[in-house]
């Protein structure tokens, strides 16, 4: 298949990409700049894309857009949230529109954001969205996504759980130091994927033909306690240091805190399983190793 994919050069569009072109698919790059710019080929902000990058496509997945845990969030920055998934994709959506020979699906990047806080309420993809910044931001980008299904285009939207090994890199120093320990009370269901099987999922929903919602997260039950528990594991430290909920918000800003560190999601790969999926790392136990050794 010929498979276009904006945001390709990011850690996970890297990833997949090296996996499709191993299978022997051929990826089209989407890359972000200006349109003097003669190796970029999209500007969503400036709702530009170059003529035909899109021709003979079989599947366009769009993965870009501005990190949610890397900075603080300014009202600026979450209009930059918004702008950089919900622009993009209207943007693809509307290209599409024009062509007369269509992709014939759309696959996007969304998130478990959608749910809210749920406490420990089972949520698979049936469960309705959730309030706060997060929910309304994934609901309107995968609205934006699923207006293509007018044009005859399956859409799936995988929605990723905090993935691993984009978080690890920051949580090593401090808990190699002897300073990790769980967020507020701990007791948060903390949904969470593996890269590889991330990837992995990724390729199940453009290669096959699965549409709609997919929870893109590991099959195992984990609390915020399970995790800093078998992270210290992982690395031979106690963790002894907990961080309670208000630092949390004085670091990351309260409404960051609320939403991503102290948030719990039970969120359930239903769909997954009933495809048949096998996850590599099912667990933590067995997923941190792997993850720890690729940082």
């Amino acid at each position: 298949m010929r498979i276009a994919i904006t945001g390709s050069s990011g850690m996970v569009g890297s990833a997949l990409r090296s996996k499709l072109e191993t299978g022997g698919h051929e990826i089209v790059r989407i890359r972000h700049g200006h349109s003097s710019n003669p190796n970029a080929e999209w500007s969503p902000a400036d709702r530009w894309l170059r003529e035909g990058v899109l021709e003979g496509v079989d599947v366009v997945v769009h993965l870009a857009g501005a990190s949610i845990g890397d900075r603080r969030w300014s009202t600026s920055y979450k209009q930059e949230m918004r702008a950089s998934r919900i622009d993009g994709a209207t943007l693809l959506v509307n290209t599409i529109r024009e062509m007369s020979h269509r992709p014939r699906a759309l696959v996007t990047s969304s998130a478990v954001g959608f749910y809210g806080n749920r406490d420990n309420e089972r949520l698979t993809e049936d469960a309705g969205r959730g309030s706060g910044f997060l929910a309304d931001l994934v609901a309107d980008w995968e609205d934006a996504a699923r207006s293509a299904e007018d044009l005859g285009l399956r859409v799936a939207m995988v929605r990723s759980g905090i993935v691993l090994r984009s978080m690890l890199p920051a949580l090593i120093t401090p808990f190699k130091l002897g300073l990790g320990g769980r967020l507020g009370s701990g007791k948060q269901y903390f949904p969470w994927v593996g890269l590889e099987d991330l990837v992995r999922i990724y390729e199940h929903a453009i290669t096959g033909d699965v549409s709609g919602p997919i929870n893109a997260v590991a099959p195992e039950d984990a609390t915020n306690n399970d995790f800093t528990r078998d992270l210290g594991k992982a690395i031979r430290r106690p963790t002894l240091f907990p961080l309670p909920g208000f630092m949390l918000g004085l670091i990351m800003g309260g409404e960051k805190a609320r939403e991503t560190g102290l948030i719990s999601q039970r969120v359930i790969p239903q769909r997954l399983v009933e495809a048949g999926l096998v996850f590599s790392h099912p667990t933590l136990k067995e997923a941190l190793p792997s993850e720890l050794a690729a940082i």
